[in-house]
């Protein structure tokens, strides 16, 4: 007598849940994003002192873009989040080719402060390129982190994916940074102070912000249509 083989339901693990780019909350927080960015990029051309504490003008925006950042890869996924993180990165470098060419051009000779705008905007390639290449990789290390995290998680524990990839995302971006910009500028304890402060100031906000990111991840998902798709269930035979 042929046994009969018997169909079990097993309710496996699904993908992270995400929404479409397609609607009308992506381009503005893309917007909000690229925004954050050139600002504080155009900030962190002045290095600033608190006491022992040295860093730049980047500090006081920069981790937002990290945090909005975070918005973009929790909801919409690693490849909407890339495909702002390469806009942003596209945007920086059309921000510093505009400034070195406006820098370059003849100043009129009724205005009489050229060395004010090199000094302060003027194109450095050391610092431009310490930007682009610090930017893109805590960036994608940030999303890429993220999303990963998600996939054991889902829906929980979302102060473990906010946290857990910032960390990562801010380490490489800082040591990127700090290194190319100025390494054997700042030398010694000086540096060291420099790279390890502003990585912890930027995390330590993170934290402190995380009951404000909670609220806009929560918005965010909660006016996107296409998020949260149902979880799969799938019938395998029995062993």
């Amino acid at each position: 007598m042929t046994p009969v083989m018997s169909i079990e339901t097993e309710i496996r693990p699904t993908t992270p849940k995400f929404a479409s780019i397609g609607t009308s909350q992506y381009p503005v927080i893309l917007a909000v994003f690229c925004g954050l960015l050139l600002i504080s990029n155009i900030g962190a051309t002045k290095l600033i002192e608190f006491g022992p504490i040295i860093t730049d003008g980047g500090a006081f925006l920069f981790p937002l873009v990290y945090i909005t950042g975070d918005v973009l890869s929790e909801v919409y996924g690693f490849h909407a989040a890339r495909k702002a993180i390469f806009v942003g990165f596209a945007l920086a470098i059309l921000a510093a080719l505009t400034f070195w060419v406006v820098q370059i051009s003849p100043a009129a000779t009724s205005w009489p402060n050229q060395e004010a705008f090199e000094s302060v905007l003027g194109f450095v390639p050391r610092i431009v390129l310490a930007s682009i290449c610090g930017y893109l990789v805590g960036q994608l290390l940030n999303a890429y982190v993220l999303v990963r995290i998600k996939e054991w998680t889902k829906e929980k524990a979302l102060w473990l994916r906010l946290i857990g990839s910032t960390a990562v995302g801010e380490a490489a971006d800082t040591i990127v940074f700090c290194t190319i910009a100025f390494y054997g500028v700042i030398t010694g304890g000086e540096f060291l102070n420099y790279v390890i402060v502003g990585y912890f100031y930027k995390v330590l906000l993170e934290v402190v912000l995380l009951p404000i990111t909670y609220r806009v991840i929560a918005v965010v998902k909660k006016h996107e249509p296409t998020y949260g798709e149902p979880e799969s269930v799938t019938a395998v035979p029995a062993s």
